[in-house]
């Protein structure tokens, strides 16, 4: 949704009455990654902005690990009370087929409240690669693999590479790591050719000079990098996906609390010091109503089952 929707949403909205629940007990958001990256820092400015909305303190917990997992069952364990959200991402939809047995399934034990945001992947290079666009990247890669690194095995980075492989019929080394910035250390230095990362992570590179942009994964370019081309211009429209960010809460948690919380979600999203925070990082606001997310988890689960079914891949 566009600002100008987003605030034409709030005169319908009342916050007045204090939060949610029956309690002067804080919220207790569950981020399931470790402090720093970008779904942290989303996570926890909403939070900031959501608190004096709702009228209800909120207390951010990093609960890393086993692919954002541990966060995850956590939250999908908690009481239903409104009183436990957990930032969600594109990793719950992957989550679900990558990993076995986990005692608790990452899209239909969750109550989805809303998407927030569209987080575009970017493939990078060198400032001083002789490739400059798509059509290089693909023909380089047919005369000889590249070695394309990617913040993990199972990230939507990683997915996002072997649905262009597939579709551009490149030959492409995956070099999996712990976290983008690894990656990018490697480029820099020479051991990779490319890197398949969220923009986030690279926006100022890229309007430095340091790195060049290749292609977002968006059906359109990216509002922070508007000079880099997307996929679909390239003539890969097939590959066009984004992550998000965004939040839900446990299976059986009232409606009537889902409602308010994504009322207030698109409140703060229309706050201009949100939006320029999140533009900075190369993340564009969006709203769409809970149910929206929830058939987005099924269908992007769908997706990412049959991609990783296909190349059998294994988290690390």
């Amino acid at each position: 949704m566009h600002r100008r929707s987003l605030l034409a949403a709030l005169p319908a909205l009342s916050f007045a009455a204090p939060a949610l629940a029956q309690s002067d007990r804080p919220i207790r958001l569950i981020v399931p990654v470790a402090p720093g990256g970008s779904q942290d820092i989303v996570a926890r400015l909403f939070a900031r902005h959501l608190g004096p909305v709702l009228g209800q303190n909120f207390v951010v917990e990093n609960h890393p690990g086993a692919g954002s997992n541990i966060g995850y069952a956590l939250g999908a364990r908690a009481r239903p009370d409104g009183l436990t959200l957990v930032a969600g991402s594109d990793s719950l939809s992957i989550n679900r087929s990558l990993f076995r047995n986990l005692g608790f399934d990452p899209v239909e034990d969750f109550a989805p409240v809303a998407q927030a945001t569209s987080v575009p992947q970017i493939l990078v290079v060198r400032a001083d690669s002789p490739i400059r666009d798509l059509a290089g990247f693909v023909a380089a890669s047919r005369a000889e693999p590249l070695a394309v690194g990617t913040p993990g095995n199972g990230s939507l980075s990683h997915l996002l590479l072997e649905v262009l492989q597939q579709a551009s019929e490149t030959r492409v080394i995956h070099a999996p790591y712990r976290g983008g910035a690894l990656a990018l250390v490697d480029l820099m230095g020479g051991s990779l050719q490319g890197v398949m990362i969220n923009i986030g992570a690279i926006t100022d590179r890229v309007r430095a000079g340091q790195l060049r942009g290749i292609a977002v994964s968006t059906a359109q370019r990216a509002a922070a990098l508007p000079d880099v081309p997307s996929f679909a211009e390239a003539g890969f429209a097939g590959v066009a996906v984004a992550g998000w960010h965004g939040l839900v809460a446990p299976r059986g948690t009232d409606p009537g609390v889902v409602a308010r919380l994504h009322g207030a979600l698109v409140q703060v999203l229309a706050l201009p010091e949100v939006a320029q925070r999140l533009h900075a990082l190369g993340i564009e606001p969006v709203t769409e109503p809970p149910e929206a997310l929830g058939e987005r988890l099924r269908a992007d689960a769908a997706r990412w089952e049959a991609v990783i079914r296909r190349t059998g891949m294994r988290p690390e």
